[in-house]
């Protein structure tokens, strides 16, 4: 049976109206599960204003109530882990240990927010000049928005929404059309939490929806994930309307590894951070650069070795190591490069086309798959492919390596792997991209320092979680104050000074 999905908007589940409708899959099996209207631009402006009526009474609550709202929402999330996990499974194609890392992730970030009374604290500087004090504070800028991707359905709009919740805005994710079930269930948690009604909307839609969001003026600030292209047009729109925007693209993402690594473990933690989760993960590792060719020779032996052992299986199956991909689209992507690879002369060491897995035989899945020496001119070094490929690039000296990462258009997330100290300190410091591993291959900050991506992998000034999120969605207010006992007169046309 095909469930029909709905808005949440005012503390309501509200059918589509716009008539027009998109298909939810079940990757596993390639069907559809159900269906998820697409709202039009009447709808998204209802939308904002059920937002714009309902944020002043959220922000005067005193941040001491809005962290209770925060903490409240945890607990309720963290008692139906396993049911969001199942869900989240059935419409991604992740495997149900990676869904439930998926919403941990995003939970530690909200339990960052829940700190919103110390992050809230402004500056204070008394008799800044005679009889004068100076202080600020932080307030929220209103209605804000997030635009949040298919590969982390609870994730990425719990990275948004926490730190704009708790600083006192009211919120309107438009989350992914593939899989938006659990974004729905997460707006039913945060209303049984405390949230007043209207502050935490979904609304689901496509290109028409994302345009009202970016055009209507009572929209402050816009976060969006997703690729490059609609990244810069998201960012690039947003803030020719006045708003503020922090928008992420793609990646391409390096792990560069010295002949002196431990290469079993380089190679166990490079199958994880390549395949996992199908290798949909803007922080997945693709490319792989050993330095010199006894290491690189070695570490592809170790990595078509565990290849070879990768269990691929339906994203219910404890036993798989990772699932299918969210949509045909995706194999279909993902076997095109595949064959741009063996046309632009990359040696194809494990191929991955074709699989066909017992109990998903009509479902979208693609088997690891692994590309040596891959050189730097080629489309799968250049582009992102965003599917279990790894391609390895053979550099003869830790510089040429250093350079791989620099010259990239794609500034993501790095690592390398060394037990040489003044190796990786230099490494850490000369790289130019975003997020840094040290012997660790996916570098996602932990929820109170910030996530973002140089280059064309991120564009606007501020990133998301961390203390950068509290900036990002609020405005800041400076008070200049003074009071008249016992001050000599001034003279009200010299511009005021602090002596």
């Amino acid at each position: 049976m095909v469930r029909e999905l709905t808005h949440f908007i005012g503390g309501q589940h509200v059918p589509g109206t716009s008539g027009n409708f998109g298909d939810v899959f079940d990757p596993n099996i390639g069907q559809v599960q159900a269906r998820v209207p697409l709202a039009s631009k009447s709808e998204v402006e209802a939308v904002i204003a059920n937002a714009a009526a309902a944020q002043p009474e959220w922000a005067a609550f005193n941040p001491q109530k809005r962290a209770r709202v925060l903490m409240k929402f945890l607990t309720l999330v963290q008692d139906e882990m396993d049911s969001l996990a199942a869900l989240l499974s059935s419409e991604h194609g992740k495997t149900i240990a990676d869904a439930k890392g998926d919403i941990q992730r995003g939970l530690e970030v909200i339990e960052f927010a829940t700190g919103i009374p110390h992050l809230l604290k402004g500056e204070y500087t008394e008799s800044a000049g005679t009889g004068i004090d100076v202080y600020s504070m932080r307030q929220p800028l209103g209605v804000v928005a997030g635009i949040t991707p298919f590969n982390f359905p609870a994730m990425i709009p719990l990275w948004k929404a926490g730190p704009a919740l708790a600083c006192g805005n009211a919120f309107v994710l438009k989350p992914s059309e593939r899989d938006p079930s659990v974004p729905l269930r997460l707006a039913e948690l945060f209303l049984e939490a405390g949230l007043p009604a209207g502050v935490f909307n979904v609304v689901n839609g496509d290109k028409e929806a994302v345009d009202t969001l970016l055009h209507d003026p009572r929209i402050k600030a816009v976060g969006f994930v997703g690729s490059t292209p609609i990244a810069q047009y998201i960012y690039e729109t947003a803030t020719a309307n006045g708003k503020r925007a922090q928008c992420f693209g793609g990646a391409k993402n390096h792990a560069i590894v010295m002949p002196d690594a431990d290469l079993d473990d380089v190679a166990d933690q490079l199958i994880g951070a390549g395949y996992g989760s199908a290798g949909e993960r803007c922080m997945a590792i693709s490319v792989a650069v050993p330095v010199g060719e006894e290491t690189a020779n070695r570490l592809v032996a170790k990595l078509t070795e565990r290849v070879h052992k990768l269990n691929i299986g339906r994203s219910d199956d404890p036993g798989a190591d990772f699932g299918p991909l969210v949509g045909k689209d995706g194999v279909d992507r993902v076997n095109n490069y595949v064959q741009i690879g063996i046309d632009e002369g990359a040696e194809l060491v494990v191929d991955g086309r074709g699989l066909t897995v017992e109990g998903g035989e009509d479902g979208y899945f693609v088997g690891a798959t692994l590309f040596d020496k891959v050189t730097a001119d080629m489309r799968i070094y250049k582009e992102e492919i965003f599917g279990p490929v790894v391609s390895v690039v053979r550099a003869k000296d830790y510089e040429e390596g250093l350079r791989l990462a620099n010259e990239h258009e794609y500034g993501n997330g790095v690592a390398i792997f060394t037990r040489d100290g003044d190796t990786a300190r230099d490494f850490a410091s000369r790289v130019e991209v975003g997020m840094v591993g040290i012997n660790v291959p996916i570098p996602v900050p932990i929820a109170y320092y910030t996530f973002g991506g140089w280059k064309r992998s991120g564009f606007g000034d501020l990133n998301q979680h961390g203390p950068d999120s509290i900036r990002f969605y609020t405005k800041t207010k400076t008070v200049t104050q003074r009071w008249p006992s016992g001050l000599k007169e001034s003279n009200a046309f010299v511009i005021p000074t602090m002596d």
